[in-house]
C-alpha cells in the first residue's frame, strides 16, 4: 500500500490501487460466469440469532444499534450485527426464496464482510470476500465438490498472483479416523488440530491430552494424520497404514480421493491432499479446502470452504450445499504490498480534449461525446490554458493522449509519452488496444 489508513483494519485504496482491486473482481466475476454462477447481493445485517447458530465467533461479530439506543445484550437473539462471512447469509437467502429458484442453484457473491479482529497482515475487519456455492435441495451430488475445486484453481490461475496451491480435506476422513481412534469428541479435535500451524504440534499434543481426554497415543496417531500430504491419491495408502478403521473414515477417504484424481487429471500441481486442514466452522460437514500463495505462507489462507450439510433448512426440508471464499481483500493488499502489479494509469480517461479558447468549449464536447460512444474514456478541458498546461494536467492525470481542435475545423492527437502527433477523426479515431482502458502489469 502506498500509505496507512487512519483506522486500522479498514483499508481505503488510492484510485490506482482500486484499480488493481476492479481487475481482481472483474477476472473473477468472468470466470465464475463462464462457469454458470448467477449473481447475488444479500443484505449486510443478519440477526444475532441467526449469526451465532453455527459456530462460537461471537467475539468477532461486530453489533450494530442505533447511537440513541439503549444497550442491548448480545444474548437478545433478534439484535441485529453485521455479517462476519458470505455463507451464513447466503443460506439464510436460500431459505427465504428457495420457491424462486432452481436447484442446483449457482451463486456468485462480492461484497464487504466485517469482522472484529486485531489488524495485522493480511487481516482486516473490513474486507471484499468474494463467493461461489452450490446449493442442492434435499441432496446434492458430491461432483459439485470436485468442480468448484476447479473452478477456483482456474479463477486464481487468471490472476497475477505468483504460484499457490489449494489445500484439502475432507471433515469425515477426519472424524472417522478420530472416532475409530476412540476419541469421542472429534469437532473438538479438529478445532485443536486447526490450531497446528499457529502453537505447533507439541501444544496441539498438549490440548489434546488435557482438553479432550486423548492419551499419548491418541495424540500421536491424530498428528500423524495430520502429518499426511501428497499431491495424488497415495494418501489413502498412508491413513490406512496408521491401522485406524470407521465407516464414516472410509467415506471421507473416498470423497477425497475422487476430488485429488480429477485435479491431477484436469489442474496438475495445484491440488494436495493435505490432512491437516479442519476449517474452524462448525457447519462444515465433508470436503474442506484451504489456499496458499507459495512463499507468503505466514500470509494465511486467501480462498477456503467447504461441504455444509445442514446450514440451510427449514422444517423437514434441508439444503446442502458447498462454496467456497476468496478474500479479495487479503489478496489485493499482498499484491501492493509486493508491488507485484501496478495500474497503467490512475484514472480511466485514455483522452483529454484540450481547448484553443472558451468559445470552443462546445465542440470540444461534440469531440468527446464522439470518442464516448465508441468506448473511449475522455476528459474536456475546463478553462482554455496554455496547451503546455494542458498537456502537464493529462499527463499529471496520467491521460496518454491529448486532442486538439484547430481553428479551421481540423482536428489531431498527441501521445504525450512519445511526443507523436498525428490528424484524427473523432468518428473513427481509437487508441492502442493496450491504451483503451487501464490495465494491470507485471512490475
Amino acid at each position: 500500500m502506498a500509505r496507512k489508513a487512519s483506522l486500522s483494519g479498514f483499508p481505503e485504496w488510492l484510485p490506482q490501487e482500486r484499480a488493481i482491486e476492479q481487475h481482481v473482481l472483474d477476472t473473477l466475476r468472468k470466470t465464475f460466469e463462464l462457469h454458470g454462477f448467477g449473481n447475488i447481493e444479500t443484505r449486510a445485517v443478519e440477526t444475532v440469532g441467526h449469526l451465532l447458530r453455527k459456530g462460537e465467533i461471537d467475539k468477532e461479530v461486530y453489533g450494530l444499534s442505533r447511537l440513541a439506543a439503549e444497550e442491548t445484550a448480545k444474548s437478545d437473539p433478534n439484535a441485529l450485527a453485521l455479517h462476519f462471512d458470505l455463507t451464513v447469509p447466503f443460506a439464510r437467502y436460500v431459505v427465504e426464496n428457495a420457491g424462486h429458484l432452481a436447484f442446483p442453484f449457482r451463486r456468485y457473491q462480492m461484497q464487504k464482510v466485517w469482522r472484529g479482529e486485531r489488524p495485522q497482515d493480511g487481516r482486516f475487519r473490513e474486507f471484499m470476500q468474494a463467493d461461489i456455492d452450490v446449493v442442492g435441495e434435499g441432496t446434492l451430488p458430491f461432483r459439485y465438490d470436485v468442480e468448484l475445486a476447479l473452478v477456483i484453481v482456474e479463477a486464481l490461475s487468471a490472476l497475477p498472483i505468483g504460484d499457490f496451491m489449494l489445500r484439502v480435506n475432507n471433515r469425515k476422513l477426519a472424524e472417522g479416523f478420530y472416532l475409530g481412534l476412540g476419541l469421542e469428541d472429534p469437532a473438538g479435535v479438529l478445532r485443536s488440530i486447526d490450531k497446528l500451524e499457529k502453537i505447533g504440534a507439541e501444544k496441539v499434543a498438549e490440548l489434546l491430552r488435557t482438553e479432550l481426554g486423548a492419551t499419548d497415543a491418541q495424540a500421536e496417531a491424530a498428528l500423524a494424520l495430520a502429518s499426511i500430504r501428497t499431491l495424488d491419491d497415495s494418501f489413502v495408502g498412508q491413513v490406512r497404514a496408521l491401522g485406524v478403521s470407521h465407516p464414516l473414515l472410509e467415506e471421507g477417504l473416498e470423497e477425497l480421493a475422487e476430488v485429488v484424481r480429477t485435479a491431477v487429471r484436469r489442474a496438475p500441481g495445484k491440488v494436495i491432499a493435505d490432512l491437516s486442514i479442519a476449517r474452524g466452522l462448525d457447519y462444515y460437514t465433508g470436503t474442506v479446502y484451504e489456499t496458499v500463495l507459495v512463499g507468503h505462507e505466514s500470509l494465511g489462507s486467501i480462498c477456503s470452504g467447504g461441504r455444509y450439510e445442514s446450514l440451510a433448512s427449514k422444517g423437514n426440508k434441508n439444503y446442502p450445499g458447498v462454496g467456497l471464499s476468496i478474500g479479495v481483500t487479503r489478496l489485493v493488499s499482498r499484491m501492493l504490498a509486493e508491488a507485484s502489479v501496478t495500474a497503467s494509469r490512475s484514472v480511466p480517461s485514455a483522452v483529454l480534449v484540450a481547448l484553443a479558447n472558451d468559445e470552443g468549449w462546445h465542440d470540444a464536447q461534440d469531440v468527446a461525446a464522439a470518442l464516448r460512444s465508441r468506448g473511449i474514456c475522455v476528459e474536456v478541458a475546463a478553462a482554455a490554458e496554455k496547451f503546455g498546461k494542458q498537456i502537464k494536467f493529462a499527463d499529471r492525470r496520467g491521460i496518454p493522449f491529448v486532442w486538439f481542435i484547430g481553428e479551421d475545423g481540423s482536428h489531431e492527437v498527441k501521445d504525450i509519452r512519445s511526443g507523436e502527433q498525428s490528424s484524427a477523426d473523432p468518428a473513427s479515431w481509437m487508441p492502442p488496444a493496450q491504451d483503451l482502458h487501464v490495465g494491470i502489469v507485471s512490475a
